[in-house]
């Protein structure tokens, strides 16, 4: 049975209903960062409950959004997990196809790190740097010109005369947004170029104005220095092994399990680690979540119960398998326990 826009009638639910007896497997699909920690949790579940184990998928957060926002039914995953929050322009997109009600479910929080082949030169970077490094156009003597840099000595003097090159998420990973706000646009606004690109800005508005030099400042160069990897981590991974100059963007807990071939870097003077994380000491950092589709709980078997055992303390907590494995518990925990079990949507204390 193939699905339209639902409505919240009693007619729309029932075909809900009937057609989802064809599925008896919660659906999960999203952000490649998420994506261990939501294997860890369904293999658990799997071996726990009376239910099958949850198929988990990667492909990105905003990927994993675009197919929970196609609407509501058996061909549709049940839940989203992304390394950003859901934008409201996939809310609306979610609305127009009858997703309405939406839990929002913060797992915890990850780093971003900046990693390199084990045994390689040192790096202490900045987000100045990276801007330096990877941006379409630098402010020379005052004057944007395109980016001239060669080395990571280039950029700074400190930094070894290494050449440039980086391997970072694709644009459909979550990872990739937060990448370009902490990072990339943090620096044009440290090295005074996204007061240059505000000055060139064109736009009705002074917020057209502003959008402008954002995108401009977050324009990244094209001559193969910068390489976007729509895969997973382990794409990543293999990018280096296979580049020795390569510096690649990871999740911490990928990084922490993966010391044996890689070594990190410092952001502004301060070492990825879940204590800096956590304490917010290192300064690109950013929660974790899952979307659930509400309209498919009690309808698709053991969606709540997995949203529920997901966040409880004894896997999402400190001392829990997904904290062995690299995620920040979140301080709020029990909110977020609290949330799901009274099935609380998007919108509802806005």
């Amino acid at each position: 049975m193939s699905f339209v826009k639902l409505t919240v009638s009693t007619l729309a639910m029932s075909a809900l209903a009937t057609a989802a007896v064809a599925r008896d497997q919660v659906q999960v699909a999203g952000s490649s960062t998420v994506l261990p920690y939501a294997s860890i949790v369904a293999e658990a579940f799997g071996e726990n409950f009376d239910f099958p184990t949850p198929v988990v998928e990667s492909g990105g957060s905003s990927a994993g959004l675009k197919r929970f926002c196609e609407g509501v039914g058996e061909n549709t995953i049940d839940i989203a997990n992304a390394s950003r929050k859901i934008k409201d322009k996939e809310v609306k997109a979610c609305a127009d196809a009858g997703v309405t009600d939406i839990i929002e479910v913060r797992i915890g929080y990850d780093g971003i790190v900046f990693a390199s082949e084990k045994g390689g030169n040192d790096f202490a970077y900045t987000p100045s740097d990276w801007f330096l490094a990877l941006s379409d156009k630098v402010l020379v003597d005052g004057a944007l010109v395109a980016n001239p840099n060669k080395t990571w000595n280039d950029v700074n003097a400190e930094l070894p005369a290494q050449p440039l090159q980086a391997f970072i998420p694709g644009t459909k990973h979550g990872t990739r947004e937060v990448f370009e706000d902490k990072v990339i646009l943090a620096g044009c606004e440290a090295t005074g170029a996204f007061d240059a690109f505000l000055g060139m800005a064109t736009g009705d508005t002074d917020k057209a104005k502003h959008k402008a030099a954002e995108k401009a400042c977050i324009s990244l160069r094209t001559d193969g220095v910068s390489v976007d990897i729509d895969g997973d981590y382990t794409e990543t991974l293999a990018r280096i092994e296979s580049n020795k100059d390569g510096i690649g963007v990871f999740g911490l807990a990928f990084y922490e399990n993966n010391t044996d071939k890689l070594q990190v870097a410092t952001m502004s003077g301060v070492v990825p680690s879940t204590e800096s994380i956590s304490t917010g000491e290192y300064p690109v950092s950013r929660p974790l979540y899952f979307y659930v589709k509400k309209a498919h709980i009690g309808v698709v078997p053991g969606l709540k119960d997995f949203a529920e055992f997901f966040v409880a303390e004894e896997i999402a907590g400190p001392d829990g398998p997904l904290a062995e494995y690299g995620l920040v518990a979140d301080p709020e925990l029990e909110k977020t326990q609290e949330a799901v079990a009274d099935e609380a949507v998007l919108g509802a204390n806005m």
